[in-house]
């Protein structure tokens, strides 16, 4: 009996020595092989433009990476790569009154991301990512403009990674 658990040991553990995903607590699934990540800059190509936009969004994708991964960021080349652009940058009403006002505007952040990765090619993506945040009317969007940014490209940055490394489908 303990000559057959032992195998079964052995075998359970030679077959998880040959994979080639590595996984994290933080549930990231990422190749074993990939040691770099190169993040580019994101320029803003969006119609109407916030001038910090470009580098928030940037920075924070960095960062997360750097936090949530054994991941070397590089300047280029990486082993897993991100480029794109930010197009859409735009405030419309989120809710309306009784009277035909708006009570919520809310801010919505679109961001074109191309994703290759070297090892494992059928997980590359070139899509759009979009999120938004609320703000009452009655605040003019420049008072808030840089708290709703913020959780914004949080949010965006949670999307980009997790369609990059959480491989759940």
């Amino acid at each position: 009996m303990k000559i057959g658990i032992s195998v079964c040991a052995v075998a359970l553990s030679l077959l998880l020595t040959g994979c080639t995903i590595s996984y994290s607590f933080t549930g990231a699934s990422i190749p074993t092989q990939a040691k770099t990540v190169s993040i580019a800059y994101f320029p803003n190509n969006a119609p109407m433009v916030a001038p910090t936009l470009s580098s928030t969004l940037t920075s924070a994708l960095q960062d997360k990476f750097a936090r949530q991964t054994k991941l070397q960021i590089v300047e280029e080349g990486g082993d897993l790569a991100f480029e794109g652009e930010i197009t859409g940058y735009a405030t419309a009403p989120a809710a309306v009154t009784a009277a035909e006002t708006a009570a919520r505007n809310r801010l919505t952040i679109t961001v074109r991301v191309k994703y290759t990765s070297l090892y494992e090619p059928t997980l590359n993506y070139n899509k759009s990512f979009q999120a938004f945040a609320e703000y009452d009317a009655s605040t003019m969007l420049q008072t808030v403009e840089d708290q709703l940014i913020n959780e914004i490209v949080e949010q965006l940055v949670e999307d980009i990674f997790n369609a990059a490394v959480s491989n759940w489908s």
